[in-house]
This record gives structure tokens, sequence and C-alpha cells, in this order.
């Protein structure tokens, strides 16, 4: 059967790019159904993170003008991923296919997603092939995090963001999932299912700013370690091991110094020396056990990742009726 395909689109602060975005998702989506690879019933689906200008109103007016479009707005700004999620678990459709409202992400390479979900696939993930848009330090760093994440243990794809197909049973599959603490790009790889990759070059951002600043690059990235790794706190253990055995010879070189020589200042290497390097050390240790406290206190209170405030367009009202 030809599938029914709904393209999630997070929000935030987008009316710049958002009328854009819509003319080419539209021409995509008529290309698809006149060449029988989607359903006529597929739509968009705008999730509005809470956005401060005009985004919600001109979903509400693009809504209005094209019965494709719909919109998901949620009840006060969540963060990307929470948004992200709240489209996925909301939108109807035998798959979903989250992308950028930016128009970095190739949208021509959507059909090749779709026929591989037709030949089998449950989750298809969108690589980019090179990163020639970033800036040196952009690529530099984000490819030694995803190196990083590797030898950590974590299941990720390299150079996947959020771009990605999931079928029907991959969503719920993910919906079972309860983490408060979101790294969707390291949560997906965790379902299994039959999956495949498609690669695309990634653009110039169409227009208006970049809603992932450095601040919010390196949150994610240690949501990311310490959502899917204990191997920080292995590593504690590990330093602590090592810093057992420079005590130990530190303790040695004093005693040597202060029995053998005459050189030694007394009392000064046996005590300044290791009370400020395990002091530097025990500080850094308690940081990071504090940040696996602080995942687990906001884990066990279980607060919803989200709340829906109103929903437009005729895929929500058919699934009313």
């Amino acid at each position: 059967m030809t599938p029914t395909i709904g393209l999630v689109i997070p929000c935030y602060n987008e009316e710049e790019v958002l009328r854009e975005t819509t003319s080419r998702l539209l021409e995509l989506l008529a290309k698809m159904r006149a060449d029988n690879l989607v359903s006529p019933q597929s739509s968009i689906f705008y999730v509005d993170d809470g956005s401060r200008d005009k985004t919600w109103a001109l979903i509400q007016e693009l809504s209005a003008a094209h019965s494709e479009v719909c919109g998901i707005r949620l009840s006060r700004n969540r963060g990307h991923q929470n948004a992200l999620l709240c489209g996925l678990l909301t939108a109807p459709g035998d798959a979903l296919i989250s992308v950028d409202a930016d128009l970095q992400d190739d949208l021509d390479v959507i059909p090749k997603m779709v026929r591989a979900l037709i030949d089998g696939d449950d989750i298809v993930y969108g690589v980019r092939r090179k990163r020639t848009t970033d800036t040196f330090f952009k690529r530099f760093t984000a490819e030694g995090y995803y190196k990083l994440l590797a030898l950590m243990k974590v299941q990720i794809v390299f150079n996947h963001a959020d771009y990605r197909l999931m079928s029907r049973r991959a969503i719920e599959a993910l919906g079972e999932y309860r983490e408060v603490n979101l790294f969707l790009r390291g949560m997906v790889p965790l379902l299994g299912f039959r999956n495949s990759i498609v690669e695309y070059d990634r653009a110039e951002r169409f227009a208006g700013e970049s809603k992932y600043p450095l601040g919010k690059m390196l949150s994610l990235a240690w949501q990311g370690i310490t959502s899917f790794s204990t191997s920080p706190l292995r590593l504690i253990t590990t330093i602590g091991f090592i810093i057992s055995a420079v005590s130990i010879g530190l303790a040695t070189w004093a005693m040597f110094m202060r029995l053998f020589t005459s050189e030694a200042l007394p009392g000064w290497a046996s005590t300044v020396i290791p009370m400020y390097f395990l002091g530097g050390v025990q500080l850094l240790s308690l940081g990071v056990i504090g940040e696996y406290v602080a995942k687990i206190y906001t884990e066990t209170k279980d607060r919803p990742r989200f709340h829906v405030d109103r929903l437009e367009g005729n895929a929500f009202r058919q699934q009313k009726s």
C-alpha cells in the first residue's frame, strides 16, 4: 500500500523561513503523490516550540490556505528535542520524517527515504556526506564529538543529527522510552529494527539565525555523554587508582629526600603537591558525580516532557471524526 507520510518540523522563531519551507515541502509532496510514492493524506506538521515571534500565526495562516499543513503548538518553550518528540508522538501517519525548518537538510533525499520504507526499513538515517559548509572549529569539534561518543560505547550514527524517517512501529517503540533528559540521536539507534542510511549534502541556512549556538551545542553534547554512557564514572575510578599510585610515589620520593639528602624543605613537597593535586581531582570528580545525581533527580520526578496547547489542520480534524 502507498504509505501516508508526515513531515515533522520543530519551529522556534522561524517566521523568516516558514513560507519558503512550506512552498518547497508542498512541491515535494505533490511530486511524490504524482509518482504514487505517498498517499494523498500525507501532511506537514509544524511544531511551534513556544516561539516569541509570529511563527504560530503564520502556521495558522498556512494551515488555512493549504489542507496539507498542520500545526502543533506547545504550551511553552521546551527545547528542540522535546518539540521533536512531541511531533513524533502526536502526528498521525504510517511513517514520519523529522526535518529542520531552516532548509539546510536536502529535501531531495526524502523520496529515497520513502522508497527504503516501502522496501522494509523501519528507520532511515539522513547522514551528511561532508561538512564543507561548516567552519573548521565546528567541523573539528563535531567529528571529534562523534568519535568520543563511539569511544564511550554510545550507539550513534556518525554525522547524523535528527534528519530521519521512522515507521509507525519504530515511533511506538520510541514512545516507550520515558527519559526526561532527551538525546534522540542516541535513543533511536537503541530501538534496533531494520534500518539504512541515505547520504546528503547540507546547505547554508536559508534565513534567520541558528537556534543552536555554541552554549546549546555544548549542553546537547554533554547530555549525550551522560545520558548514554557511564564511562565518566568509570574514568573517575581509573583516575583514583592513578592518583593513589602517584601519591605513593610522591610519598616515597619525599621520604628519600628527607632521609638521604639535605636539600628538602621540611614538609613542603609531601604536603603542598598532593594537597593541590588531590583537591583539583576531587572537585572534578564531585562535579561529574553531581551531574549524574542531577539526572537521577529529574528522572525520578517523572514530569511530563511537553504539553500540547493547540492543534491545527485537517489531519487532526480527521482523527477526531
